[in-house]
């Protein structure tokens, strides 16, 4: 599917120079991407970008940019519901796994394998739920493992004044 639409993400300080990597992703692994492939994770809402950036403590959190991201992405396959995670022959246990603990035991979770399989398959990336504590129904995530400035995937960080920080000598 295409989406295009607003998507979300709060990010550390630090980093908010490079909000288009997914390098922090790729070097640490996440829900849906195994360690060395790099993933950007995008929130629909600004609430769940601060929910997932908090992981849901989000009356508590560390100081953070939230930013906006206007795309323009095929190949999108969306599993937020029953119906199209059978369309695309996934299984909710396959999204919901304990993969934090799975992977820390050195095993290969099976949202790994999930992403793996979908990637190998052409996709750009899923529109899934949101797992971090306290998500509610509303609470959607879109992860892109394929995106650059142009279609078919196009992802742009919403800065028209130039406020973001252009390198890390911005923060001491």
């Amino acid at each position: 599917m295409r989406f295009q639409g607003a998507t979300y993400r709060a990010h550390n300080p630090r980093w908010s120079f490079k909000p288009l990597s997914g390098g922090g992703a790729a070097v640490h692994g996440g829900r849906f991407n195994p360690k060395s492939v790099a993933a950007l994770y995008l929130a629909l809402d600004p609430i769940t970008a601060i929910k997932e950036s908090s992981q849901g403590f989000a009356r508590k959190f560390e100081p953070c940019v939230l930013c906006t991201y206007e795309i323009d992405c095929e190949d999108i396959v969306d599993l937020r519901t029953a119906p199209t995670r059978a369309a695309a022959g996934v299984d909710s246990g396959e999204m919901d796994c304990p993969w934090f603990a799975e992977a820390a035991a050195g095993h290969s979770p099976a949202s790994w394998r999930l992403a793996e399989r979908l990637i190998a398959g052409g996709a750009a990336g899923i529109l899934a739920p949101s797992y971090v504590r306290n998500a509610t129904s509303d609470d959607v995530n879109l992860v892109l493992w394929d995106w650059s400035d142009r279609r078919p995937h196009r992802v742009a960080v919403f800065d028209p004044s130039g406020r973001l920080p252009k390198n890390q000598l911005s923060w001491p």
